[in-house]
């Protein structure tokens, strides 16, 4: 009897629709026994494949923990993960699509301050006439945080962003923000645009494989119904 391949797909948004156009493209046709709401797929003729819908994060998480073996989330998603997390996940190809970039934007009236590193002028103008650092609001705060420290900014508080990062300088709930964005429109909507080495990582989509599984020979045989990018 083979062993089953969980592989974790993101249960919505255009990162859902082009996986599994990468999928229809290799002629691995997906079903849901219980329709469009169902939580799980199967491949036709692949009586040993089950696809599992998850949020893009809980993607590797799962990968993980080893109750995936196989997952599509984005490049951004894993290096935000802790250390431990990514050494137990192998990304296995990258693909041209869920294509954007992490950056630290600031309100557009910050006519004075271009790089990150006037940032920590302005740090140091709250810390003295507020008794309060300057508040980052992002749903990447490792990724931020290390961003920050290497470019020398130290005085910075960061607010954990639940919703639109995008309103929180606007609403007085944080100064700043770092978030994904592909065409930065939405940034220039809300008021924000990009320091000139603002950019802290590049995304992308990824097949990533848990360590654990990827010697399994149904495993490799997957991998090898993709073709390269």
């Amino acid at each position: 009897m083979k062993l089953m391949i969980n592989i974790g797909i993101p249960s919505k948004g255009r990162l859902k629709k082009d996986i599994i156009k990468v999928f229809s493209q290799n002629k691995l046709h997906l079903f849901s026994e219980r329709g469009k709401r169902d939580l799980f797929a199967f491949v036709k003729k692949y009586k040993d494949i089950r696809i599992i819908y998850l949020h893009a994060r809980e993607i590797i998480e799962r990968l993980a923990d080893g109750s995936l073996d196989i997952g599509f989330s984005g490049y951004d998603l894993l290096k935000e993960s802790n250390v431990n997390i990514q050494k137990k996940i192998n990304v296995i190809k990258k693909y041209n699509f869920g294509l954007a970039d992490l950056v630290l934007a600031i309100p557009s009236q910050w006519i004075d301050v271009q790089t990150v590193a006037d940032l920590e002028e302005i740090a140091f103008i709250l810390k003295e006439k507020k008794n309060q650092r300057i508040r980052v609001a992002t749903k990447y705060p490792n990724l931020t945080k290390e961003f920050l420290y290497s470019k020398g900014v130290t005085q910075f508080k960061l607010v954990y962003s639940l919703g639109a990062t995008e309103a929180y300088p606007l609403s007085g709930s944080s100064e700043i923000i770092s978030d994904i964005t592909s065409t930065g429109e939405t940034l220039r909507a809300n008021n924000l645009r990009i320091l000139i080495d603002g950019k802290i990582i590049s995304s992308q989509a990824c097949m990533i494989v848990a360590k654990k599984s990827v010697k399994k020979k149904n495993i490799k045989k997957f991998i090898k119904l993709f073709p390269k990018e």
